[in-house]
C-alpha cells in the first residue's frame, strides 16, 4: 500500500506539467491542474513517507524491467524517508509560492516549460533517493539532471541563465562520469548491478576507488569546495521557487548518495572520514566567507548553501571515524546531526529564498545595497526573513541549533576515543566559527534590507507579496521553530536511520544527547521574546511621535547609511587570502576633489582564478596546434596515417 502511493505521487509530480503544454499560452486552466497535481501528488507522497517511518522494517519493491542487467527496484527506510520528507514540502510550497511569483498571465513564453520541468525534477529527486539499482539510480540521476537544466535556464534570454545552466550541464556530467566508473566498480564488487545490504561489503580492493569516485561525483553535486563551482550561478540565475528546491533538497541527493554507498561497507577506514572532515571544513568556513563578500542575494544564499554542506560533511565525517574506531555514540551523534541539518537546511534555507524572491518582485534587483527599509513595507516577508537568518545563523530557539548542536556532541564526544581520533574535536571550534561568520553575515543582509531608510525608489515604493507567496514563507518559518521547540520528537526517526545505516548505540540518541536543556532553552527564549514584543507594543502606544537627533545635521538620507561592502569590510579583508577581493575606484585626490566612484567583486577562486584561465589557455593552445597541424596538405594528412599505422605495428610486435 505504501509503496503504490509513492509510485501513484511520483507519476502525478511527473506528469503534472503535462497538460499545460496542450493548453494555449497564458491558460491559467494549466496552472491550476499543475498545482492540483503537484500538491495532490506531494500530499500522497508525504503519507507514503510517514508509512515508512512507521514500517518495522525497510519496503523492498521490485519489477522485472527490460533493460538488460538492472531491475526495477525501490527501497523505501528510514534514510530515504529523511530525505523524502523535506522533497515533498519544499515542492508543494514551491509551486503554491509560483501562483504569485511566476503567474501564466505575466509569463506565458516559460510559464508551461517552468512548471513541466519543476514537477520532472521532483519525480527525479524521488526515484534518486528510493532508487535500489545502479541502473535505475543513474537514470533517475540523469533527469534530474537534465530538468535542473532546463529549470536554471528558464529565462533563456539572459547571458547569465545561458552561462550558468552550460557550467551547470558540464559540471552535472563530470560528476555523472564518475558515478558510472563507481557502479562499475560497485557492481564487481557486490557481484550485482542491485545495491548491496548494509554492511554486505569489505573495504578491500576497489573499496578506495569506489569512495574516491563517489566522494568526487556526490561531492560536485552537492558542492563541497573545490566542487562548488557551478552552485553560486545556477541559483543565482534560476527562479526563486527553483533555487529553493535546488538548493533546499537536490544539493542533498549529494549527501544521500554517500550516506547510502557508505553503508554497504562493513568496516570503514579511518582515512574516509578524516578526509569528509577536511573537506567539510573547508567548504564550511570559505562558503561563509566567499557569502560575507557578496553583493548579490541569490548568489550569497547560494554560497551559504555551501557552507551548510559543509557543515553536513562534518557530521558524516564524525560518523564515519565513529564507525572506524568502534565507537557507537560518536557515530551515532554525527551521523544524526547530519541527517537532521539535511532536513533543517532545506526548509531554512528555502524559507530564505523565497523571501529573497519576494524582496526582489518587490524591489525589481538581486542588489542588497538598493534596498533598505522594506521591515514597514513587507513585514510578513522581514519576519520570515528574519526567522531564516536566525535558524541559518544556529541560533535557538529554531532548528538550525538543533542539528549543529548534536554535531558539537559528537565532536566533543570524539575525545572519549584513541588519541589519534581526539584532533577531530577541533570540528568544534570550526563550527562555532562558521556560526559567528554566518551570523555577521545576515547581520549585515538584515540590516541592509529591511532596515534604516530605502536607498532606490523601488524599495520606498515596495509592497507585500501577495497570499499565495506569504502563506508558504509563514508555513516554512513555522516548521523550523517547530523542530527548534520540539526536539526530542524527530529523535525517533534519526534513530531508525541510524540502525539502518548500521549504527546503535546504547540507550539511543536520548541517552547520549538528552533535548530537554535545549527545549527549556528554547521555550525560554520564545517566552522572553514574546514579553518584548508586548512591552515594546504598550511602550510605543504611550510614546509622542518625534524626529530623531540627528547629531547637529537636520537632513540625513539614506546614503549617510552603511553599505553592505561598508559593513563587511572587516570580515573580507580577514580572509582576503583566500577570497582575494578586488576593488575600483574609492579615491578622493585633491583639495577640492571630483567626485569619486567604489566598487569591489569577489570572483569565485576555483572557478574565476583557476579554472576559467586553464580552460582558456587549453582552447588557445588547441588553436594554435589546430592551425599547424590541420592546415590542408594532403601530403601531411598522408604522414599522420603512416606514422599512426607504424606505431601500431609496434605496438602489437612488441605485445607479441
Amino acid at each position: 500500500m505504501v509503496t503504490a502511493a509513492f509510485l501513484v505521487a511520483t507519476l502525478s509530480l511527473f506528469f503534472s506539467g503535462v497538460p499545460g503544454l496542450l493548453l494555449p499560452r497564458g491558460s491559467v486552466a494549466g496552472e491550476r491542474l499543475a498545482l492540483a497535481m503537484v500538491v495532490g501528488g506531494s500530499t500522497l507522497g508525504l503519507a507514503a513517507a510517514v508509512g515508512v517511518v512507521l514500517a518495522p522494517a525497510p519496503l523492498l519493491f521490485s519489477y522485472p524491467w527490460g533493460v538488460p542487467g538492472g531491475n526495477f527496484a525501490l527501497c523505501l527506510d528510514t534514510i530515504a524517508a529523511l530525505f523524502l520528507l523535506p522533497v515533498y514540502v519544499i515542492a508543494l510550497l514551491g509551486a503554491v509560492y509560483a501562483l504569485g511569483y511566476w503567474p501564466e498571465r505575466l509569463n506565458p513564453g516559460t510559464g508551461r516549460r517552468l512548471r513541466l520541468f519543476y514537477g520532472v525534477i521532483v519525480a527525479a529527486l524521488t526515484l534518486v533517493l528510493t532508487a535500489a539499482s545502479s541502473l535505475l539510480f543513474l537514470v533517475a540521476w540523469e533527469i534530474m539532471a537534465l530538468a535542473g537544466y532546463f529549470l536554471i535556464t528558464t529565462e533563456e534570454k539572459k547571458e547569465e541563465a545561458r552561462r550558468a545552466g552550460f557550467l551547470y550541464l558540464v559540471a552535472t556530467h563530470t560528476g555523472t562520469l564518475a558515478l558510472l566508473a563507481m557502479f562499475i566498480l560497485l557492481g564487481e564488487a557486490s557481484g550485482s548491478l542491485d545495491f548491496p545490504y548494509p554492511g554486505a561489503l569489505a573495504a578491500t580492493g576497489s573499496a578506495a576507488g569506489i569512495f574516491l569516485l563517489a566522494l568526487f561525483g556526490f561531492g560536485l553535486k552537492a558542492g563541497l569546495i573545490p566542487l562548488h563551482v557551478w552552485l553560486p550561478g545556477a541559483h543565482a540565475a534560476a527562479p526563486s521557487h527553483v533555487s529553493a528546491l535546488l538548493s533546499g533538497v537536490m544539493i542533498k541527493t549529494g549527501i544521500y548518495g554517500l550516506v547510502r554507498l557508505t553503508g554497504f561497507f562493513a568496516e570503514i577506514p579511518p582515512w574516509w572520514g578524516w578526509t569528509l572532515l577536511t573537506l567539510g571544513a573547508v567548504s564550511g568556513v570559505l562558503g561563509v566567507a566567499f557569502a560575507i563578500a557578496q553583493h548579490d542575494l541569490k548568489r550569497l544564499l547560494a554560497y551559504h548553501s555551501v557552507e551548510n554542506i559543509g557543515i553536513i560533511a562534518l557530521g558524516l565525517g564524525l560518523a564515519l571515524l565513529g564507525r572506524s574506531h568502534g565507537l557507537p555514540a560518536l557515530a551515532l551523534l554525527g551521523l544524526a546531526g547530519a541527517l537532521l541539518h539535511v532536513v533543517n537546511h532545506g526548509l531554512f534555507k528555502s524559507l530564505l529564498f523565497l523571501g529573497a524572491g519576494s524582496v526582489i518582485q518587490a524591489t525589481g534587483s538581486r542588489q542588497i545595497g538598493g534596498a533598505g527599509g522594506l521591515l514597514r513595507r513587507l513585514p510578513v516577508t522581514g519576519i520570515c526573513f528574519f526567522g531564516g537568518a536566525v535558524a541559518i545563523s544556529g541560533l535557538p530557539p529554531l532548528n538550525g541549533f538543533i542539528s549543529e548542536w548534536l554535531v558539537y556532541l559528537g565532536a566533543l564526544h570524539s575525545l572519549h576515543g584513541e588519541r589519534a581520533l581526539s584532533l577531530a574535536a577541533v570540528v568544534a571550534p570550526t563550527l562555532a566559527l562558521i556560526g559567528a561568520l554566518a551570523l555577521a553575515c545576515f547581520v549585515k543582509v538584515f540590516g541592509a534590507l529591511f532596515l534604516g531608510a530605502a536607498r532606490s525608489a523601488q524599495a520606498a515604493e515596495a509592497r507585500e507579496a501577495p497570499a499565495s507567496m506569504r502563506w508558504p514563507m509563514l508555513l516554512l518559518l513555522a516548521a523550523c521553530a517547530g523542530i527548534g521547540l520540539f526536539p526530542a520528537s524527530v529523535f525517533p526517526l534519526l534513530e531508525r536511520a541510524a540502525q539502518n545505516w548500521g549504527v546503535e548505540a546504547a540507550g539511543g540518541l536520548l541517552a547520549v544527547a538528552p533535548p530537554w536543556p535545549l527545549t527549556f532553552v528554547a521555550w525560554l527564549l520564545l517566552v522572553l521574546a514574546a514579553l518584548l514584543w508586548l512591552w515594546r507594543r504598550r511602550a510605543r502606544r504611550q510614546a509622542s511621535a518625534a524626529d530623531t537627533w540627528g547629531c547637529g545635521y537636520a537632513l540625513p538620507n539614506s546614503r549617510m547609511q552603511y553599505t553592505p561592502s561598508s559593513f563587511a569590510a572587516l570580515l573580507v579583508d580577514l580572509f582576503r587570502w583566500g577570497l582575494r577581493p578586488e576593488r575600483h575606484g574609492g579615491r578622493a585626490e585633491g583639495v577640492l576633489p571630483a567626485s569619486a566612484s567604489f566598487a569591489s567583486h569577489t570572483p569565485d577562486a576555483i572557478l574565476d582564478r583557476l579554472l576559467l584561465p586553464l580552460v582558456g589557455g587549453g582552447a588557445r593552445a588547441c588553436t594554435w596546434l589546430r592551425a599547424r597541424i590541420q592546415n590542408g596538405s594532403g601530403g601531411l594528412y598522408l604522414l599522420y596515417v603512416a606514422l599512426t599505422l607504424c606505431s601500431l605495428l609496434i605496438f602489437l610486435l612488441l605485445r607479441g
